[in-house]
């Protein structure tokens, strides 16, 4: 069986947009999150700049993996997430922005968020009201806090409670 990975979340949410928007333009791309294929982990290696090892946790048999990528170009990933069904909550292991969504002269704004969105829409279509539990770095948990809505309940432990998973299913899901 394969070792059990635990991260500590520590990517920022830079914005929260409907979707991503593209920062040297300004314009706004429609997004869909899809299951990860085994076909994409050429495309998501060390090599070609991620920082984690998608492989490796595209075969632990406890998560499912999704790819963000804008609606008229499904190839290009934007962002990567690792969830788990907790059977009254999402977990959400991991998650990455593409590395050109990265630093200061990122081309996207919005996929973590949109990537916590995700998550929180899965755990409200479940019937978990968007319950969403994630570990956090230490130097983000205000962070998470304050971009997200999410909660410090002790440790490094964050929850986003239904009441704040509705903001955001409902700012980057408008319509369903």
């Amino acid at each position: 069986m394969k070792k059990e990975t635990k991260y500590h979340l520590g990517i920022e949410v830079d914005k929260l947009t409907n979707s991503i928007v593209n920062t040297i333009s300004g314009d706004s791309f429609a997004t869909q999150v899809l299951p990860l294929k085994k076909e994409d982990l050429k495309n998501v290696t060390k090599k070609t700049g991620w920082i984690f090892s998608w492989a490796s946790e595209f075969k632990l048999i406890d998560r499912s993996l999704f790819k963000l990528t804008i609606l008229d170009n499904p190839k290009i990933i934007q962002g990567l997430a690792s969830i788990s069904d907790f059977k009254d909550h999402y977990y959400l292991h991991l998650i990455e922005s593409a590395p050109f969504n990265l630093g200061k002269n990122k081309l996207y704004e919005g996929v973590p968020g949109n990537l916590f969105a995700f998550t929180c829409k899965t755990s409200w279509d479940k019937g978990y009201q968007g319950f969403v539990s994630f570990t956090s770095k230490t130097k983000l948990i205000a962070h998470y806090e304050k971009s997200l809505g999410a909660t410090h309940v002790g440790s490094h432990k964050m929850v986003i409670f239904p009441h704040e998973a509705l903001k955001l299913i409902n700012k980057y899901y408008p319509n369903k």
